[in-house]
């Protein structure tokens, strides 16, 4: 109880002072988001970078616990493992860093988020097993070859497993980035997904303590961090931070056994809202999937007459809603709950598409 109360504080805390810090830091080394273009929806130049203190804080706490207790390090987190997540979201920060301060293209930005995924796969973190939902389970790591060895310990790429790890942590960094457009919208996510993932690590039958205090470590951060950045923000998590939401959420998924349905659900509607954005870009306005817009679920809620706290409030109320069934649902149940979700979110855009086109014919 101590030990679970403790890391949710010391981690909120650190999170919070290291905020103050990177704001200021920030703002003196002219790293900020101007008000430069009609998607942004802020009025001032804004520091940047504010995922490094939530970065810090998650670091130092599990790196503290890992050293300290006996809970953190075992068989669901290898020191390998752990090794490998740190150095992932060193490269995330970084990468991130110098997008915030010199804008770098897209396809700049996106070795990053590859070499950052790569080395937590290399570190062992995959995607071993799904569960079938008409009963069993799938095994992935059955088709596999040796591609070296270090120190006498060989590596091996697992064709299917380290595929499906790959694009599904990079989608999850994708899905926190595109999500990061409101004051508040991707840290409360961040937040309530962690959170979800801990409820799940406590029930008997996925008891996992150590990936419990992870998922707090990340809760407490975020929170932290979403007192600044709460509407109006006084600083913005940056592209690092934004992406290292996304991967954290996707490995505290996949070492918690593979809970992907899980995270579906929790994120189900910010993963959507980025397919249907993929497939118009593509397919109906032929255009780059990388060109910004206001056309995100989140803006049009804006656009519709909402205020923006009440925009993040609406999204924070259905990703607990969706996350919280995932607690009691196990595989059959939470593909129905997604089929609903999928269902919800077509109604959602088709519903907005609608009052938008009324209200501007010439759309």
């Amino acid at each position: 109880m101590w030990l679970t109360l403790g890391t949710l504080v010391v981690s909120f805390t650190l999170a919070f002072v290291g905020t103050s810090w990177v704001r200021r830091w920030a703002s003196a080394r002219g790293v900020v988001d101007s008000p430069d273009s009609q998607r942004k929806v802020h009025n001032a130049p804004i520091p940047l970078g504010g995922g490094l203190a939530i970065f810090f804080a998650v670091t130092a706490t599990v790196w503290y616990l890992a050293l300290t207790t006996g809970v953190v390090l075992g068989k669901d987190i290898t020191l390998k493992a752990l090794i490998g997540i740190t150095l992932a979201g060193a490269i995330i920060m970084l990468g991130g860093y110098l997008d915030d301060r010199y804008h770098l293209l897209p396809k700049h930005q996106l070795l990053w988020s590859i070499a950052a995924v790569l080395v937590v796969i290399i570190s062992g973190v995959g995607v071993k097993a799904v569960t079938n939902p008409f009963g069993g389970i799938l095994h992935l790591d059955a088709w596999k070859f040796e591609v070296g060895r270090l120190a006498g310990v060989p590596y091996y790429f697992t064709v299917a497993a380290d595929l499906l790890t790959f694009l599904w942590l990079l989608g999850m960094m994708y899905t926190t980035k595109l999500l990061d457009g409101l004051d508040g919208l991707a840290t409360g996510i961040g937040a309530i997904g962690s959170l979800i993932v801990f409820g799940l690590t406590q029930f008997t039958p996925f008891y996992q303590p150590s990936v419990g205090l992870v998922a707090l470590a990340l809760a407490g951060a975020c929170l932290g961090f979403l007192l600044w950045n709460w509407h109006p923000a006084r600083v913005f998590l940056g592209e690092g931070g934004s992406l290292y939401l996304g991967f954290m959420l996707g490995v505290l998924s996949i070492i918690s056994g593979a809970k992907i349905a899980t995270a579906l659900l929790v994120m189900g509607i910010p993963i959507l809202d980025v397919a249907w954005v993929i497939v118009r870009r593509l397919f109906w306005e032929k255009k780059s999937i990388a060109e910004a817009d206001r056309k995100h679920l989140h803006y049009r809620l804006l656009d519709i007459g909402l205020s923006h706290r009440q925009a993040v409030v609406l999204l924070y109320a259905c990703t607990a809603t969706f996350g919280i069934s995932s607690l009691f649902l196990r595989t059959k149940g939470k593909l129905f709950a997604l089929g609903l979700l999928a269902l919800i979110m077509a109604l959602i855009v088709s519903w907005l598409l609608r009052r938008q086109k009324k209200e501007d014919p010439s759309m």
